[in-house]
């Protein structure tokens, strides 16, 4: 693994915990010799994250949309930064150049990206981790809610698996780092003893 896509706020939250972790992840990708992969922006967690990893010696590769960049938010120190056209246009970009993706804190585009990446590991369309950074308990109801779908019949307990959630920012980049579980697809029929479960 090369490279790491972060999803995260465009926003820095209401702790200041939000920030302090958003640094030392980026601090960790740089000290790792991982890229990081994000959306661009200078503002947030985005932009805390961005300038750890630089001031750490670490690359910084971001993918904007030209509105974004009109808007005057767009990360003008990167390695690289690709202006794009559209928000669909940047989604791939940063999946093509990322081997991991992670949540860190964040509102609706940060679940809306983690997730889209989530159902195209359970499409099998990759076999790439995915993983959230849970600060100060943040993803605390996200986590229980996943555990809910499976209890109900909605996911199953496999692709719950592939899921990594937890506080301890080295031990998810190992998880990353050693991932080698290949994506179990929705469309497959499960075992009758899982059918049995979640019935």
């Amino acid at each position: 693994m090369s490279a790491v896509c972060v999803y995260c706020g465009s926003n820095s939250g209401r702790l200041p915990v939000y920030a302090d972790r958003a640094r030392a992840f980026g601090r960790a990708l740089a000290g790792r010799g991982l890229e990081l992969v994000y959306g661009g922006g200078r503002v947030g967690l985005m932009g805390t994250v961005a300038d750890a990893v630089l001031a750490d010696g670490g690359r910084a590769f971001g993918v904007i949309p030209r509105q974004l960049v009109e808007a005057e938010v767009a990360h003008s120190g990167l390695t690289e930064l690709v202006v794009v056209e559209t928000m669909h246009q940047r989604k791939t970009r940063m999946f093509e150049r990322a081997q991991g993706f992670v949540a860190l804190p964040g509102g609706f585009g940060t679940m809306e990206e983690i997730f889209e990446v989530l159902t195209w590991t359970q499409l099998g369309m990759h076999a790439r981790p995915c993983a959230f950074l849970d600060v100060a308990g943040y993803y605390g109801h996200l986590e229980a809610m996943l555990d809910h779908m499976v209890a109900e019949g909605f996911l199953r307990a496999a692709q719950r698996a592939n899921v990594w959630i937890g506080d301890d920012i080295d031990a998810l980049l190992d998880w990353m780092q050693s991932y080698r579980v290949e994506p179990v697809s929705k469309w497959i029929v499960p075992p009758a003893a899982e059918q049995t479960q979640a019935g």
